[in-house]
């Protein structure tokens, strides 16, 4: 199977649906003869022209906004924030208007919209433009929050968030759009709220999303030159969230260390931590579960902080021998 980058995945998705469908059109800063932040777009304006790749002025709010009213009369925006961190710009767009309009309007209005951003740090761009503020969109009822690990996932995700009837926030965190990884040429797609098994193992679970999944495989391989056998479970989406896979893991192993790269304290990681102790997978445990996310401060500009604000290698090492 021929091997592409987690952006050029993305990139495939977006042209493939406004291929098949014309009401999906891509909207957001820089994202035409600049083809985006993150260069996500290149050759897009070229083939799809400016009346479906659409450039607005650096208003989150205002454009956000006008993907929403385009989308409850029939049409399927793609919606591109240049960070994650821009969405406290466009906050009561998303949260009070594209979450609650099918609710408020007893089901006969519906929001099929999807917001891509850059998420996360890793690259230097310091507080403002390093978050992962994931666990805000997952709160709120009304909202489908994707975070994928791979180019595969990211692709056959992306066409389905597409196709969906609500509301998606796709996470796209910065430093997994130069990974590369197999995905087929032939069309597929991925279901929303199915978390996949990375890696099989008998002695604990690291459960895990987004850039932490190859932080994790990277812990397990490690781990398994000693005879440890770490289990690893990307849950790929966030909301809705494969609760089902969770349990199942923890009940194999018997031990689960989180790991994410958001901040831990109120953090993802208390979810997955609260629908273990709240199921039979609690009785399973023979270690209390551990959380590995990112500490309690903005996300420094110095690379040497910042690398250290994350989870790393050791703290994730260090989190499964002390459940050992």
């Amino acid at each position: 199977m021929r091997e592409i980058t987690y952006r050029e995945a993305i990139r495939e998705a977006m042209c493939e649906e406004m291929r098949r469908d014309e009401a999906v059109y891509f909207m957001g800063e820089d994202i035409g003869a600049y083809c985006g932040a993150f260069g996500v777009s290149r050759g897009m304006l070229e083939e799809f022209g400016p009346e479906r790749i659409l450039e607005p002025p650096i208003s989150e709010a205002a454009f956000v906004g006008a993907g929403i009213g385009s989308a409850i009369t029939g049409m399927r925006p793609i919606v591109e924030l240049m960070f994650s961190d821009f969405m406290a710009v466009c906050y009561d767009q998303i949260i009070n208007q594209a979450a609650k309009m099918h609710f408020m309007f007893a089901g006969k209005v519906n929001v099929p919209m999807v917001i891509r951003t850059a998420a996360g740090g890793g690259t230097g761009a310091a507080a403002q433009h390093s978050q992962s503020l994931e666990q805000m969109y997952c709160h709120v009822p009304g909202l489908k929050v994707v975070a994928p690990s791979t180019p595969y996932d990211a692709k056959g995700l992306l066409k389905t968030a597409i196709r969906d009837n609500n509301t998606v926030i796709f996470l796209e965190q910065k430093l997994l759009y130069n990974k590369k990884g197999p995905v087929p040429e032939e069309e597929y797609t991925l279901p929303l709220g199915k978390a996949d098994i990375c890696r099989e193992g008998k002695d604990v679970s690291l459960i895990t999303y987004g850039r932490m999944t190859p932080l994790c495989l990277e812990v397990a391989g490690y781990l398994s030159q000693e005879g440890i056998e770490a289990e690893v479970l990307d849950l790929r989406t966030l909301s809705p969230l494969d609760t089902g896979a969770i349990i199942a893991t923890a009940k194999k192993t018997h031990r689960v260390v989180v790991v994410h790269e958001a901040v831990q304290f109120s953090g993802f990681g208390g979810e997955i931590v609260s629908t273990i102790a709240d199921s039979e997978a609690f009785y399973y445990l023979d270690a209390p579960v551990k959380r590995v996310g990112g500490l309690y401060c903005p996300v420094p500009f110095s690379p040497v902080l910042e690398t250290n604000a994350f989870p790393t290698r050791e703290r994730v090492e260090a989190a499964v021998r002390e459940i050992l």
